[in-house]
């Protein structure tokens, strides 16, 4: 029997959204290549340019999911650790990766880390931060990881700063996203909710501002894809 498509809303419960993401992580890389007309892949390369890793250096991908962001930072040689609070997510990963030697997989919880303090050199999280039930107490969790003169990567739908281009942005994620989301998605609910967590998430400066409450300093953002998304830095003080 096909399981009931499990929804997260906006109250963003930790056990429903993980659940939801259980449920879509067998197709969840593909369904995002064809919902984000193929950015995808070009947000994850500036991704991994912002985070600039290095052989010996040790990273937190945070919000893994399947661990393809991870796999592309691991290629440098650093020893990465791919983590995820969805287990079918970290499942998906370790069976498609788990032969990395210096990539390895572990559930967590965005704000109940289970790592010691300053374990990492940098942290980073694509797109999750938006769907953390408290993403002010998860960026104060990131910075406790992180060593002393760390740099924290955050990568997440924003908004476009072009009215017009906001416009037409926000039509296709209304009305096109959900109609081809039923086509590639085995969970069109999911989708749902992704629309509306993209138009109640804060702006640019807003998200910088949290980042810079949470201890972070030279904070700055610039946005990929017109302001579709934006790609935030930060550095723990030493």
């Amino acid at each position: 029997m096909t399981p009931e498509p499990n929804r997260a809303d906006l109250g963003k419960d930790p056990g429903r959204v993980s659940g939801m993401f259980d449920q879509v992580a067998a197709g969840y890389d593909r369904t995002n290549a064809v919902l984000s007309l193929g950015n995808d892949r070009f947000w994850r390369v500036a991704t991994t340019r912002a985070v600039a890793p290095r052989r010996g250096q040790r990273i937190l991908d945070l919000a893994a999911g399947t661990g393809a962001s991870s796999v592309a930072l691991a290629r440098s040689g650093a020893d990465v650790v791919a983590a995820d609070f969805s287990p079918g997510m970290i499942a998906e990963g370790r069976r498609r990766h788990g032969g990395i030697r210096n990539l390895s997989f572990v559930e967590a919880d965005a704000t109940d880390l289970p790592f010691g303090d300053a374990e990492f050199d940098t942290v980073t999280m694509s797109f999750g931060l938006r769907n953390v039930i408290d993403p002010k107490k998860a960026l104060r969790e990131l910075r406790r990881v992180t060593k002393p003169g760390g740099h924290i990567v955050v990568c997440e739908f924003s908004h476009p700063r072009s009215p017009a281009f906001a416009g037409l942005y926000r039509f296709y994620n209304d009305r096109v996203l959900p109609r081809v989301a039923r086509v590639v998605s085995s969970n069109t609910e999911a989708y749902d909710y992704l629309n509306e967590s993209i138009r109640e998430w804060p702006d640019q400066s807003t998200l910088a501002t949290w980042m810079r409450e949470a201890g972070w300093t030279q904070v700055e953002y610039r946005n990929l894809s017109l302001g579709i998304v934006a790609l935030h830095r930060g550095t723990n003080p030493a």
